[in-house]
Formats: structure tokens, sequence, C-alpha cells
């Protein structure tokens, strides 16, 4: 469990109806959402009030088949998170160090950067030689990373501008084809 997201949930999270509407078993992390963007909806859900909550869940279905694999998906929700937390205003010396790290690395991962930033620098190399990196980086590593920055955004931000961020990531992430099962989709 990310150290982001200790919050007790009394509401259902928007994820958990997204494992309903896919006929997948009752959890906040659905195998047809892409990890990054489960972390999001998750943090966003535990950082917003009650109302703020309900008006979360008729996104569910813009979740289904979001699970695309690959460095781009994972990198655009980190930037987006990050950049939406470095600019909130409201952010420790410490987070601004990781969440910067954070952020070199997803544009690196993007094209857009020399190299990696912090421990990313070796770990990527590394674990590429065996074909890990990007299933480690979708994973752990950008599912960190986009919870402390919704966590940090969030002490600057209300319900409504988490849900705007939780939208602006719906819309990076995209329709990827993953064979999630779904009612919207017509399949059994």
């Amino acid at each position: 469990m990310s150290g982001y997201a200790k919050v007790a949930r009394t509401d259902p999270c928007v994820m958990e109806l997204v494992s309903k509407l896919a006929r997948e078993p009752w959890t906040d992390r659905p195998a047809c959402v892409h990890p990054v963007l489960s972390a999001v909806a998750r943090a966003v859900h535990d950082h917003s009030s009650s109302a703020g909550r309900r008006e979360l869940l008729p996104l569910a279905p813009h979740f289904l088949d979001t699970a695309g694999v690959g460095f781009e998906h994972s990198a655009r929700l980190v930037a987006l998170s990050v950049s939406t937390a470095l600019v909130s205003g409201e952010i420790r010396t410490d987070e601004r160090v990781r969440l910067a790290r954070a952020h070199r690395t997803a544009l690196h991962l993007l094209g857009s950067a020399d190299e990696p930033g912090g421990a990313a620098r070796w770990w990527l190399p590394l674990l590429g030689r065996f074909g890990w990196s990007e299933p480690i980086y979708r994973t752990f590593v950008a599912t960190e990373h986009a919870a402390e920055a919704v966590a940090v955004a969030a002490r600057a931000a209300d319900d409504i501008r988490l849900r705007g961020l939780l939208k602006q990531c719906l819309a990076v992430a995209g329709s990827a084809v993953t064979g999630c099962t779904s009612i919207a989709g017509g399949a059994p």
C-alpha cells in the first residue's frame, strides 16, 4: 500500500466501481485500469470530501480499458501529476526534490531529458537488461510517484481541482485495448 493512501475509506472508491463494471472481483486495483491511473484515482478519492468522492463515481466507465503497457502511458501520467504538485505552492523541500527527480525520470522516458533523475539512473538500465524496467516502473515506481504528487497537490486543492486532475489523467491515459470485459462494451 502506498504511504500516501492511508486514509480510511467509508465511501466506495471509483476503482471499486470500475472493478464491478469490468466484471472483475471487488478491488480498488482492477486489471483493466492502468496502475498509475488507478493510483491517481485512489489518491484523489482519499483526499476528497465525501461529496467529492460521490462526484468521482460517474467517471468510472472512462477508466475501462486503459491498462496499456509501455513507458509512455506511465511517464505521461507521472509528468502530469508531478507538474500539478510542483506548482501547488504547499510543498516541502524534501518533497520538491523527490518530485523533481520523478519528473526528470518521466521526461527521460518520454525522450525529453538526457538522463533520468535520482536512483532511476542506475536501476532503469540495469533492469532493462532483463526486460524488467517497464513493468517495475509502471507497477511500483510510477504509482508511488503519482500518489505522492496527488497527496502534495491535495494540500492546496479542493474537490473540483482534484477531480480536474483525475479527468486530465484520464484524457492522457486514452484507451488501450487490453481485453478488459465490460458491460459498456457489451461483452458477457
